[in-house]
């Protein structure tokens, strides 16, 4: 079963507070996501390093359950 928006939502702003996530369904399928993540964590980290904190978030479950993720990063401005 695919993850919801609001699921993926959650973990990454439970792992990272402050976070400000906007979710996108790319396919219409609830399986093929976009996510645009702003947090405060990301501030002087690479783009790698925040890609990397966002999948940590998703404790395991990028590649199985949930299918695809297109990840935009940054910090706050």
């Amino acid at each position: 079963m695919p993850m919801q928006a609001n699921e993926i939502e959650e973990m990454i702003k439970a792992a990272l507070p402050g976070a400000e996530v906007e979710m996108r369904d790319l396919a219409g399928d609830n399986d093929h996501w976009a996510a645009k993540v702003t947090a405060p964590q990301f501030a002087g980290k690479s783009r790698v390093q925040q890609h990397k904190l966002v999948y940590e978030a998703l404790d395991g479950k990028m590649g199985g359950v949930l299918h695809a993720l297109q990840l935009t990063t940054e910090p706050p401005k």
